[in-house]
């Protein structure tokens, strides 16, 4: 089981309120059998239009997400948070999430810190002036610091336990316990065969 109660590195600042799932991962690529390459088109049709964040070298190879508020609204795909995580970002902080947006992003152990709007602003602000500055959030202690700058990230308390505990691991926890998923299924009539 992996206990997630610190996470720290260097942020990638993107600004704007609602970003919906369609724009993180495009419906199109929602027809994969695994999450695996997803990476590749995380934010693609805005990368396309625009100069992006993700695209900035001053943020490669950053691991905290900065954004605004409703992150990840819009439709449930399990393939946006997946294809944040698989890009690099461990953690995100930001002003709210969109609800199956946030569960979807902790059942994969990626977790999205709330904050205040103010701070927020200045973590990005922070960033953008000094793309080198290490970001630390403590999950326990509901903080994250960086540069001077110290504001609370909030979790639910039952989000911020199973992270501590390693709990939001489900398969981790079935495979640090197999000689008990083991002695459960050998008592079921069902699984021995048909």
């Amino acid at each position: 089981m992996t206990r997630i109660t610190l996470v720290a590195g260097r942020g990638l600042p993107l600004r704007g309120n609602d970003v919906d799932t369609d724009r993180i991962i495009p419906a199109r690529y929602l027809r994969a059998i695994t999450f695996e390459g997803m990476e590749q088109h995380v934010f693609e049709d805005d990368r396309k239009a625009a100069p992006h964040p993700f695209d900035d070298a001053r943020f490669a190879g950053a691991s905290v997400l900065l954004v605004n508020s409703n992150f990840g609204c819009g439709s449930s795909r399990e393939h946006a948070p997946q294809a944040i995580a698989r890009w690099g970002i461990k953690a995100i902080v930001g002003e709210s999430f969109a609800e199956i947006f946030f569960g979807n992003s902790a059942m994969i152990g990626l977790p999205c810190v709330k904050a205040a709007a103010s701070d927020v602003r200045g973590l990005m602000e922070l960033v953008e002036r000094n793309p080198q500055a290490e970001i630390r959030i403590d999950l326990t202690a509901g903080v994250c610091e960086a540069d001077g700058l110290r504001c609370a990230a909030s979790l639910p308390p039952n989000v911020r336990d199973a992270f501590a505990t390693g709990a939001w691991d489900t398969t981790g926890m079935l495979l640090d316990r197999y000689d008990e998923v083991n002695a459960a299924a050998a008592r079921l009539p069902y699984v021995g065969g048909f």
